[in-house]
């Protein structure tokens, strides 16, 4: 019995898709070699058969002996046993090989879409990943398939073409020489077919990348009247895919139609010899009914060999898909030799900014331009690239630290965040050991009314994205995901933009009280959220320029006052403004 899914997937070779496969092959070349071993069994079985029927007829029919008659009778009912049996098995494998290669595949992607962070969707788009688990992953899977199968249609074409010899050294050849010029046949049509599928495989991520986009913000292109814009461009898009596929299809059908016509050009070439040799008595009739059997036996290897071709070309295609995301770097690198964790309790400082974030205090940042605020958020957190030294936790660079150990001290929440699918108290709890405080959280973002009106309560599943909440709900509930994680430092990004005004009251208040004794920043320029925050930084052109509360900024500083209460300032005091 194997146990999916893996303890480990392994590290994969991904220098390239032939490489990847190989290494892929390898993980699981017990069970794979299994399957082989059967398939050689159960296809080595039908290609004695015809003979068996042939001596049957001969030694038994033909020379009137009922004893050899019943012998070779119980010879071909165990023979038949045998190939049931091993058929079983062979299936068994098979299976076996495609869920063990599925399984890695996502365990791997799923790694690697952990470690990248958010380095993924500015590094490859999202139709990209969701075509590995939609088209990819099956070609993957059907390449260690039918492995087993081609296995046993190399051995029993070499199994018949043995047995042949021994009756027409002629008819040997026609087999040992006819089968590979068969293949050769076929080879020409493969580079082209690999080309157009990988062509189409693109299109299609892009086709699912433009769809995505669609569906997430279909409020908002309703709002603003876009949705026939949008329509128009997944039209043209769907219809450029589509004369792809239509490409890939008119390859794929000759492909299909060689693998009908090729090995019955042969077979019929096999047939004419043998017929003519019985008709010259060069063969007995029992030999003739056996020609006639592995004429129709050779069918089965032949085509399973251009099956084999075809799977390969797809399988490599997807395999590249695969490693493009394998061979991503993310942008936060883990240091060679990390440094000590800093204690708990430790400030946070930003010196290009000069943000000095002290332990313990509800933060808040202001900014004139809201980009630099969340490019500040981001880089408190360490969540995208370019990272310098310049931010220190307890003054370690937390480019000196592991970045899961950043990660887990420093919890940035900003206004892209999303929800996955699921059940919406295990979206809400990303512990996942039950000890997160959900109701508390609820509470203090003002979500508890989005729970009473739903009739599952957190047992609710959540539609992908969250695309089932309105905005103002998604922007509470992912709130009270990042308070759930109760992180020593919690970054917030704007977390009340797009509530009403006695909501945000509420959430401030709450939110003070809920992360007493614990570091926050938040940035925003909601007075409301301002008033209730212990330290209000005010940042202008990537500095921070002032610092105190609300109600002394409000008094001391004309831009401050300006920015927060969104006033006109006259022309005359603009060259009051210092520099």
């Amino acid at each position: 019995m194997h146990h999916l899914p893996h303890d480990h997937p392994g590290e994969p070779d991904h220098r390239s898709p032939g490489r990847f496969l190989w290494w892929l092959a390898r993980r699981q070349w017990p069970t794979l070699v299994g399957g082989m071993g059967f398939g050689i069994v159960w296809m080595s079985s039908q290609a004695v058969i015809p003979a068996v029927i042939g001596r049957a007829i001969d030694r038994g029919v033909a020379a009137e002996d009922t004893t050899e008659l019943a012998k070779w009778a119980a010879i071909l009912f165990a023979i038949g046993l045998v190939q049931a049996a091993s058929g079983i098995m062979r299936h068994r494998f098979a299976v076996t090989n495609w869920l063990i290669a599925a399984y890695r595949i996502v365990q791997l992607v799923t790694r690697q879409t952990v470690r990248l962070g958010g380095t993924l969707p500015r590094k490859v788009s999202t139709g990209e990943v969701v075509a590995i688990g939609t088209n990819d992953l099956a070609h993957l899977g059907q390449i260690m398939d039918v492995s087993a199968r081609f296995a046993g249609a190399c051995v029993s074409f070499v199994l018949v073409a043995v047995i042949l010899l021994q009756t027409s050294v002629t008819l040997g050849l026609v087999v040992l020489i006819g089968v590979p010029l068969l293949m050769l046949g076929v080879a020409p049509i493969l580079g082209p077919l690999q080309r157009r599928s990988a062509h189409q495989r693109h299109l299609m991520g892009q086709l699912s990348n433009t769809a995505s986009d669609i569906v997430g913000g279909l409020r908002v292109l309703r709002g603003i009247g876009g949705e026939q814009v949008f329509h128009d461009r997944y039209v043209r898009e769907s219809q450029t895919t589509r004369q792809a596929g239509v490409r890939v299809a008119r390859i794929q059908s000759v492909l299909d139609a060689l693998q009908v016509f090729l090995p019955g050009l042969f077979v019929v070439i096999v047939v004419w010899i043998g017929a003519r040799y019985a008709v010259e008595g060069a063969i007995s009739p029992g030999e003739l009914v056996a020609f006639y059997g592995y004429s129709a036996f050779l069918m089965i290897p032949l085509r399973t060999a251009t099956e084999y071709a075809n799977k390969v070309i797809r399988a490599r295609v997807a395999a590249g898909r695969v490693v493009r995301v394998l061979a991503l770097e993310p942008e936060v690198a883990e240091p060679a030799h990390p440094a000590d964790s800093p204690a708990a309790g430790a400030e946070l400082r930003d010196d290009r900014t000069g943000l000095l974030v002290r332990p313990g205090l509800l933060t808040a940042v202001v900014s004139e331009q809201p980009d630099e605020s969340a490019e500040l958020a981001d880089r408190l957190g360490m969540t995208h690239a370019p990272v310098d030294d310049e931010v220190t936790l307890g003054g370690v660079p937390l480019t000196a630290l592991r970045p899961a150990e950043v990660r887990s001290r420093i919890v940035v929440s900003d206004t892209g965040a999303l929800f996955f699918s699921g059940r919406l108290g295990d979206r809400l709890d990303v512990t996942g050991d039950g000890d997160g405080d959900v109701a508390g959280a609820l509470d203090t973002a003002s979500a508890a009314d989005i729970l009473d009106a739903l009739p599952d309560g957190l047992d609710t599943v959540v539609a992908e994205r969250g695309r089932s909440f309105s905005g103002g709900q998604r922007q509470r509930l992912v709130l009270a995901r990042a308070l759930t994680a109760d992180p020593e430092i919690l970054v917030l990004v704007e977390p009340t933009s797009a509530v009403d005004a006695h909501t945000e009251a509420r959430i401030a208040d709450r939110l003070h009280r809920h992360r007493s004794g614990r570091t926050t920043v938040v940035t925003t320029s909601s007075p409301l959220m301002l008033d209730r925050a212990d330290v209000v930084a005010f940042l202008r052109s990537g500095r921070v320029v002032a610092t105190g509360t609300h109600a002394e900024l409000l008094e001391t500083n004309v831009e401050y006052r300006r920015v927060v209460t969104r006033e006109s300032e006259p022309e005359l005091a603009v060259s009051e403004v210092p520099s």
